[in-house]
């Protein structure tokens, strides 16, 4: 991948991401993490190679198909991308609603997704009355309620304390169990250690695949189990 006519910000990458799999990536700033997500999610085409998606060659990929692929996938962006004038609840029912399912069911689940991040009582509140890390809660609910295929979550847990980010990790996990492939782009190493994950690593432009780190004691989260 390169921008302009500047030096590639990513090259002669090949990996491939296992349907179910869990994986932190991690690099130091301006390694190209954000840009490979960018590249997954289909937000940017790369300079030169391929990517297969579901399957799906995306260079073959007829262009009014692309959309359906993009619903497949939930993001959790740096800058959270919520809707200011849309309540914490209409901002993580949105998926919901634009996949079509206006129930009860889509209801409790949406109360039950901001309960689990701290939010409860948040849940008619406007972004802009939001702190930083709230909002970022706000973000991770939404990009889970609709169980996306796979999820991709760029420093998702950068802006709350340690017990939250376990929690945040917890409900990722349940997630990935029920079959959705993770990418959790990081520079938490404390996090990373409590977690048994395949590290992907990008540095100058290029990744190396790692095997999971030994926990340093078993994770451990207050409160009860991730929502279902």
């Amino acid at each position: 991948m390169r921008y302009g006519a500047g030096r590639e910000v990513l090259r002669d990458i090949t990996m491939r991401l296992a349907p179910g799999g869990f994986y932190f990536l991690t690099g130091p700033s301006g390694a190209g993490k954000s840009t490979l997500l960018k590249l997954i999610y289909l937000a940017e085409r790369p300079s030169r190679g391929l990517i297969s998606l579901f399957g799906r060659d995306l260079a073959t990929t007829p262009r009014e198909e692309l959309p359906a692929l993009r619903r497949r996938i939930g993001v959790v962006f740096q800058d959270f991308r919520l809707i200011p004038h849309l309540s914490a609840f209409e901002n993580v029912a949105l998926p919901l609603r634009v996949a079509g399912r206006r129930n009860d069911s889509a209801h409790n689940n949406v109360v039950e997704l901001l309960r689990w991040v701290g939010l409860a009582e948040e849940i008619d509140a406007k972004p802009a009355t939001l702190s930083g890390g709230q909002q970022q809660r706000v973000a991770i609910a939404r990009a889970v309620v609709s169980k996306p295929s796979l999820l991709l979550a760029d420093e998702p847990t950068g802006n709350v304390d340690d017990l939250i980010a376990a929690r945040l990790l917890r409900l990722f996990e349940e997630l990935n169990r029920q079959g959705t492939t993770i990418v959790l782009a990081t520079h938490n190493e404390s996090l990373i250690a409590r977690f048994r994950h395949t590290r992907l690593h990008l540095e100058s432009g290029e990744l190396t695949v790692g095997p999971p780190a030994e926990p340093d004691a078993a994770a451990s989260d207050a409160g009860d189990g991730a929502p279902a």
